[in-house]
């Protein structure tokens, strides 16, 4: 139920996409999501769709674990398609008393299906093939320049992937929860949507109590071993671009300048 989702998880390889240097796979996330978030055209969403497909191919990775973790945000995209479809204002093709489905409302909900399906595809590319300990590295690198202006950068990269990673393990433990409360007879599944929604509200403190119980084991093991973060601390193996790292931020570039200049040139 909840363990298709692939967000967070790390699949070890040995593909082009892998071998890239942590900060590279970072810079061509981040330059890539920045261009699927101001692109507004049809012809705009089809050139990054094929640039995700092709990033996904070199990963090496089954296109069905792409898939298959987008799948598990259905009712996400869903609702958001919804609410665009329904509320936005424009030439009305159906209706159903203060319900109005508009033609500039099914194109809004279409785009908007559509950029989140891609950042959630970009998104799980980048915790896909990155360990945890190269991902830290990687963040801590690019926010090391912020230091002067006071910002942790070890402790902010630290914590924010400590929260990607956890969040298959939330979510296996709420599979836990769920199937022990089926087998005392609770009906979850059964029922309208509001039946369902208040069926899952007594899930919610076994799981905050087990997400608190799983932080305190972390932080215990942290201090156990004298961990201390960001005070001259050193790495056993150190970050270096490489030729491909190289070719691959000037690609993500030239990309998200293409996309700005689009974006700009409308104007």
């Amino acid at each position: 139920m909840l363990t298709g989702i692939t967000f967070g998880q790390f699949i070890p390889g040995n593909s082009i996409f892998h071998r890239l240097d942590p900060r590279t796979k970072v810079i061509c996330v981040l330059a890539t999501a920045i261009s699927i978030i101001i692109a507004s055209k049809w012809y705009e969403f089809a050139l990054l769709a094929a640039l995700t497909m092709g990033l996904m191919f070199f990963s090496r990775l089954s296109a069905r674990l792409f898939f298959g973790g987008l799948r598990s945000f259905w009712v996400l995209l869903a609702i958001t398609f919804l609410v665009q479809v329904l509320f936005t204002p424009g030439e009305v093709l159906a209706g159903l008393g203060w319900l109005k489905v508009s033609r500039e409302g099914l194109v809004a909900g279409g785009i908007i299906f559509i950029r989140l399906s891609l950042l959630i595809l970009v998104a799980s590319l980048l915790t896909l093939t990155t360990s945890p300990i190269s991902l830290t590295a990687g963040l801590e690198s690019l926010l090391t320049p912020l230091k002067r202006f006071g910002l942790p950068a070890h402790e902010l990269a630290m914590m924010m992937t400590i929260a990607l990673r956890f969040i298959p393990t939330l979510l296996a433990e709420a599979e836990i929860v769920i199937k022990a409360q089926q087998s005392r007879g609770a009906r979850l599944n059964s029922g309208g949507i509001v039946k369902r929604a208040k069926s899952l509200l007594p899930l919610f403190v076994p799981l905050f109590a087990g997400a608190l119980r799983r932080a305190e084991e972390l932080a215990i093991a942290m201090e156990a071993r004298c961990y201390r973060g960001g005070a001259n601390r050193t790495r056993m193996n150190s970050l270096v671009f490489g030729l491909p790292d190289y070719i691959t931020i000037s690609v993500s570039l030239v990309i998200l300048t293409g996309a700005a200049g689009l974006k700009f040139w409308r104007y």
